[in-house]
């Protein structure tokens, strides 16, 4: 089911990028992983897919220790500073980079770990109060610039996650709002290449929009399970 999964994926990413004259190389599909057991991960290695999303700290440690080390590891959930230690050895991108004190904290561990460590900031771009990530501007570029001088991390781009609902105005809203703030401090002397955005149900607007990053989880893996 899984290869069928991620070749049907990979297709629609194609034709949609063909569509809107946009290269399939220059995106990067994160295959998340969250709730789903190692095997499943490496099923989905096997059918070439390189690189995975987990949510929380303690699945990233017991899945990055089962599966081979020719995969990347994308951090994509809430990042409590008390658990940055476990993140930072394993994975290759923090996607939820939201406040200064993560990011300090993220820059001290991977500097006891001879790394830099490629994050990107998340972007509060609904007004659900179930979403995390940064609002103002100000902040935003603070922290952006605290990243940009220590060499321990490497500022790669931007995330956020779209609001749940049916209203496509509303979903492409979320996504063009990250792709103006990513110009926009590119303007300001930033170096910024990554765009974090689109899941499952809202890829094909994510790629309209810019994303370089897709997070699809239930279109390979399947329905989750929380239960489990």
């Amino acid at each position: 089911m899984i290869k069928e999964n991620l070749n049907r994926v990979r297709d629609e990413i194609a034709e949609k990028c063909l569509k809107i004259g946009r290269n399939p190389e220059e995106i990067t599909l994160i295959a998340v992983s969250k709730t789903y057991g190692f095997e499943s991960v490496l099923e989905a290695k096997s059918c070439g897919q390189r690189d995975f999303g987990e949510n929380w700290a303690q699945e990233l440690v017991e899945k990055f220790d089962l599966v081979p080390e020719d995969v990347s590891w994308h951090f994509i959930g809430h990042l409590q500073t008390n658990k940055v230690k476990y993140v930072v050895p394993r994975a290759e991108f923090i996607h939820s980079v939201d406040s200064l004190k993560l990011a300090e904290e993220i820059a001290k561990t991977a500097q006891k770990q001879n790394k830099s460590q490629k994050i990107l900031l998340e972007i509060k771009t609904s007004e659900e109060a179930t979403k995390h990530g940064l609002t103002s501007e100000k902040e935003i570029e603070d922290i952006a610039g605290f990243c940009t001088e220590n060499q321990n991390i490497n500022l790669a781009g931007l995330m956020t996650m779209a609001p749940f609902t049916g209203d496509e105005k509303k979903i492409r809203q979320s996504f063009s709002q990250l792709r103006d703030l990513k110009e926009k401090l590119n303007k300001n002397g930033f170096s910024l290449n990554e765009l974090s955005m689109g899941m499952t149900s809202d890829f094909e607007l994510a790629l309209e929009e810019g994303s370089t990053m897709l997070r699809i989880g239930t279109a390979i893996f399947g329905t989750r399970n929380y239960l489990q």
